[in-house]
């Protein structure tokens, strides 16, 4: 039998189909079961690479997975770079690759530090693995910014029990939660394959049962609760192609479109889409911004309207609230490198895409709510919502949660419903309903549960009417943020972490 430092083929072909095959526990598949039995095979081949202690089998099984998961989840990543943002073919599919096989270093290490470190074989290697697997993805959503995107917590919005833990440990713990039922399983199976006695499964399978419930029982708890009178809200989805969207003979008619739209679906709360008229806030027509004003006071409300703030030299990614508080701005503060801004020394990159403004200015970290009538609201543009922490900001004075987006640069992909899904996260994390505003979809209202209450089709032009209320309390995610599940993620592993190299 070949030492498992010399891996074949086989294990991580199996890797990357099950890294392949998770993609569909993500939306809009949303089969959120299956991350726990994908979970399941890694860890059943990590655990039998762990036997000869060395980091490199391990660190080769993750990356096929990650890299199975990240080509098949965020493949969009092409479509944003060739089809929209003009850049050749062959350079962004390779510039896809290379980003993919990146955060697919992230499961490598996780795998790595497992088959070097793992503890002895039983119910204390579950605890390591899924401590790993969350630290890897809470790592990959802070170092370089960030970039969170197919956290495995994600998939286990409602109907999951294990949603039940999101206003308590929030994404990353319902990832590790995920990480150790998938563990379990494999681990009970294994021992059952072993002894060849249901007398085995008890133990584990009861554990498994009792996470479950709690998660179940968990999501009947109302960690915060509504006041006030329900406000009457438009989320307007212009779907202007994005293709069209930024030559000068659609200027105008993207200012008609959203302002039809407005006048013809009053609402005390009006939000449009992130850049949804392509030009600075400066240099709209004279009256424009007096009219869309004229319209929020009709109903005494607010109307926030995306659009770029500033001049050509510094420029910044905003959102303007006119109507009966006055002139209230947010401006975008977490940037996405390469679609916001260009790192240093990737400027050549960039010159291959045609992305108009693609270098802003960013925002302060802590801005202020925007006032509705008696209610505040924090705002959020577009990619902002993946990183529950800084959402919380804002919170517990907010009262709901606003983000805008503009996801057309994906076109007919599985960005927007993997978009939708990270909302709806932030929902059950704060307590707080959510309202999404875009171009092309996915429009939608989120209750404070995290169901989704109300949302249009993708690519049509219509707008979506409901009514909102606002939400006070604090969940225990509002006040340790990501903090606690990963001191508890590093305590396990500090605690289970095998010092000796003896299998």
């Amino acid at each position: 039998m070949p030492r498992l430092t010399e891996l074949r083929w086989r294990p991580l072909l199996l890797s990357f189909a099950l890294g392949l095959l998770s993609v569909a526990a993500f939306a809009p598949v949303g089969a959120f079961p299956l991350i726990v039995a994908t979970l399941a095979g890694l860890f059943r081949l990590l655990d039998n690479a762990a036997r000869e202690t060395q980091a490199m089998p391990g660190a080769k099984i993750g990356f096929a997975f990650g890299t199975g998961l990240f080509l098949g989840g965020v493949s969009w990543i092409y479509v944003s770079l060739s089809t929209f943002g003009g850049m050749p073919a062959p350079v962004a599919g390779l510039a896809t690759l290379l980003f993919c096989l990146f955060l697919a270093l992230y499961p490598a290490l996780a795998g790595a530090v497992f088959t070097r470190f793992a503890p002895a074989p039983g119910w204390r290697r579950p605890l390591f693995f899924a401590a790993l697997w969350a630290l890897s993805e809470w790592l990959r959503g802070y170092l370089l910014t960030g970039f969170p995107w197919l956290a495995v917590g994600y998939t286990q919005t409602p109907p999951s029990p294990l949603a039940g833990f999101a206003p308590i440990l929030g994404v990353f713990g319902i990832s590790a939660a995920a990480a150790w039922l998938g563990a379990s399983l494999a681990l009970a199976y294994a021992t059952w394959r072993a002894r060849g006695t249901t007398a085995a499964l008890r133990g584990p399978l009861l554990a498994i049962v009792l996470v479950l419930a709690s998660g179940a029982l968990l999501r009947e708890i109302r960690w915060t609760e509504a006041r006030g009178e329900p406000l009457s809200v438009t989320l307007i989805q212009g779907n202007i192609p994005q293709e069209l969207k930024w030559r000068p003979e659609w200027f105008n008619e993207s200012l008609r479109t959203y302002f039809r739209l407005a006048e013809e679906n009053p609402a005390q709360l009006t939000v449009l889409p992130e850049t949804a008229i392509p030009a600075l806030y400066d240099q709209l027509p004279p009256g424009f911004i007096d009219a869309l004003r004229g319209l929020a006071l009709r109903q005494n409300g607010e109307l926030i309207l995306g659009v770029a703030t500033g001049n050509a030299q510094a420029y910044a990614n905003s959102a303007i609230a006119v109507g009966a508080a006055g002139l209230q701005r947010y401006d975008k503060s977490h940037l996405v490198p390469f679609g916001e801004f260009v790192p240093p020394g990737f400027r050549w990159l960039m010159d291959l895409a045609q992305i108009p403004m693609s270098d802003f200015t960013p925002g302060a970290a802590r801005q202020a709510p925007i006032r509705i009538g008696a209610l505040n609201a924090a705002l959020d543009i577009c990619y902002e919502d993946a990183f529950g922490e800084e959402i919380i900001r804002a919170l517990p004075d907010a009262d709901l949660l606003i983000n805008l987006s503009n996801v057309a640069w994906f076109g007919d992909s599985l960005a927007p419903a993997q978009h939708l899904q990270i909302a709806r996260m932030r929902a059950l994390e704060t307590g707080r309903m959510m309202l999404r505003a875009t171009n092309t979809g996915m429009t939608a209202i989120i209750a404070a549960d995290g169901r989704v209450v109300a949302k249009l089709p993708p690519f049509t032009r219509a707008a979506l009417r409901g009514e909102v209320r606002a939400y006070i309390g604090t969940t225990p995610f509002v006040r340790g943020g990501n903090g606690p599940i990963v001191m508890l993620c590093l305590l396990c592993v500090a605690l289970l972490w095998r010092r000796n190299t003896v299998s």
